[in-house]
């Protein structure tokens, strides 16, 4: 292929060419970033991969570590090498006038105003000659007479390179990349692309790269080589950095300049990566009583006894621990997590959780384990879109989840707290969405894919997720499996058809294509080895609270919309509920009531406090907790209910008795969350969100004394379901306030199987498998009546299809598999056709707007809380962190469509839209009422109202 000019010319770096300017005393010259880049990457290399890591990239590319490292570095050197071009050095008027009168950089007129080549596609289209140029493998042509660059070794190196900023450019043609300067002016005339060459030919001496790779690396393998690339840019872009390393006035970038700066530079990047806090940590306790100081369970002890063999046997892979709430499933992952991370040289883990709330809660219990288990550098972060509302270094219960080695905690916390950079620490805590992203075509989601490559992955609640979640994790656990990264996956009620879609996922990315047959035992474990693909056979472990669960199934009629102090009807909901909370009023202890919506768990809280006065005299007599509180609310109301619920810090509170108090809540109590109740009422739901409810009731061990004496007797947890099905004719009835929150096939497989079942109570865990499983089977409908049957078959078409469809949709949205990559890692960033923007989303359907309730108090003054205490801040120079987090706190999530119009809902501060984490916010001047509430018109015109129970809207 013949080129626009030869790589050997003569000449000299230019140290006119700027490669960084902004808050820096003068330009830095770009040959000198670019060995910069590639001297931390080499420091990386050394000290963020590990042995095994490295061996592998090694052998793909067909060179030896040692070749490796070099040519690597030389590659993380390039990634700039498109700043030179002149729409880039015109971004600095000063710097650029100097050369534009030099003959060396004539271009066509308007080059440098091609705006729409950024530099890092520069590379892209300038790497790609480069290198086929030194003998990078050219590869398989495709496409006849306009041929694709797929497979070619260079175009993949280019590509890999323009992807720094966080999205790869599509696969160049051929004829393109023969005439480059013709298809993209911006790269300027042959002066411009004779710097370049000069620029490679040096970054190349320098580094030792003479070795050329054989083949392409596979997909998973430039993932990481991306990530470390991205890195090394970011931390030697520091300020400080920079100028630390500026060359003197007067350098000119003689190769004896040039060889100075590069050493210069190696001396300097290793403080700097360990300054980052993202270096290695060490799985060094192999012990359990190394780790918690109690004797483990039959869960924790049987893996203690099983699992080190298993991994030395299988080799590091995916373990699935299936056991009732309260069974020690998090010290069970935690132990695993560190027989895993040993065996495969990890570098830390990431415990993935369903929620905010309990990324909070499990915070501090990572942060006691990783001071006792592990060494090296141990930065904690909590990742979620709110964590960082906390005060630096503030972690919970003492944790700090910016906590890294002696000397270096302010620097790491600072660095690893930026834009993106949280799944870079050794460890972490947050909210699954945090890693769902990496396999969305959302800018940087290779970054995240490359925070877990080389960590046990940890997933809590894995049953939580519905089918569009689930295909992510799907996709992801495929890319998991390709990186070898260990997966520990917890779950309370987890089917067997769902468990095998996790684990054939995990073993299609390690190579294993055929199916597997899954069959969780419950409490147990099963595990899988990513080399050998082999499914272990489960082991079913035995149980220290094995209990039946007495559950009460009320037939009733759903009267939850009457308004408070409408007469009670006959066989209403109302009136049953009244009836199984009346014990908890008269004689002291706790329920839980559990409703579908929250619209629904406010009007049950007004009709209780109407029926029950007392109790709401009585301090946390009657509470209520769900998502459409402002943010600090909520996060008052939950401090208040793991004080009211939770266990006591000291064991002998167990067994005082409790007063009466009832907590009124969504299903956000269903997961993660370590509550007690004597008592638990639910409206009906699908089995395994009604099992997991169950597991709130009677959790801790409190003795006769620590129960009412309602309660006292046989240790059997009552759960009371309020079904609006039982008694039916056979016709699905359900709320019509429900809508579409669960699927109404599935509460009705629930509800006939409760009919069914409920008379001789549910063994937990002996009857919890086999009735998750039953629940779905396709045989449930086998032996029903005629009408019911075809009535049920037809919502389960309907619930098949729309899982499909979801399912699909979740797929489409979502990157492929690493395998389906085939050297294009474009198909990395690319949407596919109809994918829409509000589908590049982790939760769908979840709520989307965000308010902001503002009190309009008298003479004028707007504060953010209904007493007055607290003015909204006004600054005409911009918000400090302080105000901006008193503000998101202050936020509430409601529905998207509450948001839909153009009346009310207008910004109280001028600038505040400009800001990226208040552009979303609706502000809403509430007014007060009558009844002691606030509201006011939302943007659809109806009424928002904020009190004592949340938001609403009429």
């Amino acid at each position: 292929m013949q080129r626009e000019g030869s790589l050997g010319a003569g000449g000299s770096v230019d140290p006119r060419l700027w490669g960084k300017q902004k808050g820096l005393t003068r330009a830095y010259p770009v040959i000198c970033h670019l060995l910069d880049a590639a001297a931390m990457f080499g420091a990386l290399w050394d000290e963020l991969l590990g042995p095994a890591m490295r061996e592998r990239i090694a052998h793909e590319l067909g060179l030896t570590p040692d070749e490796t490292r070099s040519v690597l570095s030389f590659w993380a050197g390039l990634h700039d090498l498109g700043k030179i071009t002149p729409v880039f050095q015109a971004q600095v008027p000063e710097s650029f006038a100097a050369m534009s009168g030099d003959p060396l950089y004539r271009s066509a007129p308007g080059a440098e105003g091609e705006r729409g080549l950024r530099h890092e596609m520069a590379t892209h289209w300038a790497l790609t000659a480069l290198l086929e140029e030194v003998g990078y493998p050219e590869g398989r042509r495709v496409g006849g007479g306009r041929q694709l660059l797929r497979g070619a070794v260079g175009h993949q190196v280019a590509q890999l390179l323009g992807g720094h900023h966080g999205c790869f450019g599509g696969v160049l043609q051929e004829h393109e990349v023969r005439r480059a300067s013709e298809y993209q002016p911006g790269l300027g005339g042959p002066g411009w692309d004779g710097q370049r060459r000069v620029h490679f030919a040096e970054l190349r001496r320098v580094t030792g790269a003479g070795a050329v790779p054989l083949r392409p690396l596979p997909a998973d393998l430039a993932v990481v080589v991306t990530g470390l690339v991205v890195v090394a840019d970011w931390l030697v872009s520091q300020v400080e950095v920079v100028e630390s390393l500026m060359p003197p006035l007067g350098w000119r970038g003689t190769d004896l300049e040039v060889d100075a700066h590069w050493r210069r530079s190696r001396r300097r990047v290793g403080g700097v990566a360990a300054a980052a806090g993202i270096g290695r940590a060490r799985f060094t306790a192999d012990r359990f009583d190394q780790m918690f100081p109690f004797a483990p369970n039959p869960l924790q002890a049987d893996l203690v006894a099983n699992l080190p063999e298993l991994v030395r046997s299988e080799g590091p892979g995916l373990l699935l621990v299936t056991a009732p709430t309260g069974d020690g499933k998090t010290e069970a992952a935690l132990f695993a997590a560190s027989v895993l991370g040993r065996a495969a040289g990890c570098r830390g883990m990431f415990v993935a959780l369903p929620t905010m709330a309990t990324a909070d809660a499990m915070l501090p219990r990572v942060g006691r384990f990783k001071d006792v288990a592990l060494t090296g550098e141990r930065a904690l972060m909590l990742l979620h879109s709110l964590a960082w509302l906390r005060p630096p270094g503030a972690g919970a219960d003492g944790a700090g989840e910016g906590e890294v080695s002696a000397g270096s905690a302010a620097e790491a916390y600072a660095w690893l707290r930026g834009p993106r950079r949280g799944l870079l620490a050794p460890l972490g805590v947050g909210t699954i969405d945090q890693v769902l992203s990496g396999v969305l075509p959302l800018k940087y989601n290779v970054l995240r894919l490359f925070g877990l490559a080389e960590k046990v992955f940890v997933v809590d609640e894995a049953h939580a997720y519905g089918p569009w979640m689930h295909q992510l994790l799907v996709r992801l656990l495929e890319w998991l499996g390709a990186l070898g990264a260990p997966v520990v996956l917890l779950s309370a009620t987890l089917s067997g058809r769902t468990a095998s879609s996790l684990v054939d996922a995990y073993r299609r990315g390690a190579g294993h294509l055929e199916p597997s047959v899954v069959e969780p035992c419950y409490p147990g474990w099963m595990y899988v080895g990513s080399a050998s693909g082999r499914v272990c056979a489960p082991r079913e472990v035995g149980s220290q609270r094995a209990r039946t669960l007495d559950v009460a199934v009320r037939g009733v009629v759903w009267d939850s919309e009457d308004a408070p102090g409408a007469p009670l009807r006959v066989g209403g909901r109302r009136e049953a509920l009244r009836r199984e909370l009346l014990p908890v009023v008269e004689g002291g202890g706790t329920a839980l009531v559990c409703c579908t919506t929250v619209a629904e768990a406010q009007r049950t809280f007004r009709d209780l406090a109407e029926c029950f006065p007392g109790l709401v005299r009585m301090p946390g007599g009657l509470r209520i907790l769900h998502s459409r509180f402002p943010g600090v609310d909520r996060r008052r109301i939950t401090a208040e209910c793991e004080v009211a619920y939770g266990k006591p810090a000291d064991p002998e509170d167990l067994e005082q008795p409790r007063p009466a108090s009832i907590l009124v809540a969504t299903q956000v109590v269903e997961q993660s969350l370590d509550f007690d109740f004597d008592l638990v009422v639910s409206d009906l739901a699908p089995l395994a969100q009604l099992l997991q409810r169950a597991g709130r009731c009677r959790r801790h061990e409190r003795g006769v004394t620590g129960r009412p004496s309602w309660a006292c007797g046989e240790d059997r947890p009552r759960l009371v379901v309020l079904d609006p099905l039982q008694g039916d004719s056979g016709a699905v009835r359900l709320p019509a306030s429900w809508g579409r929150v669960y699927d109404p096939g599935l509460l009705k497989r629930t509800s006939l199987l409760l009919a069914r079942e409920s008379a001789a109570g549910i063994a937990v865990p002996g009857d919890v498998q086999r009735l998750v499983d039953e629940v779905y089977a396709a045989d449930f409908v086998d032996g029903l009546d005629g009408a019911v049957r075809r009535e049920l078959e037809l919502l389960d078409g309907e619930r098949l299809a729309g899982e499909a469809a979801e399912s699909y949709l979740a797929d489409l949205a979502g990157i492929c598999a690493p395998a389906d990559v085939a050297g294009d890692l474009h198909r990395l960033s690319r949407r596919e056709s109809g994918v829409t923007q509000e589908m590049l989303t982790t939760r769908l359907g979840a709520d989307s707007g965000r308010v902001l309730c503002v009190y309009e108090q008298e003479g004028g003054v707007v504060t953010l809380d209904p007493e007055g205490k607290v003015p909204v801040p006004v600054r005409s120079g911009g918000l400090s962190r302080e105000e901006l987090v008193l503000l998101v706190e202050h936020a509430a999530p409601v529905p998207g469509r509450w948001l839909l119009g153009d009346s009310g809902g207008q910004p109280a501060q001028e600038g505040w839209a400009k800001h990226q984490l208040l552009r979303d916010l609706v502000v809403l001047k509430m007014k007060p009422t009558e009844d002691g509430a606030w509201s006011s018109r939302g943007p659809d015109g109806r009424t928002i109202t904020i009190s004592h129970v949340g938001l609403e809207r009429e």
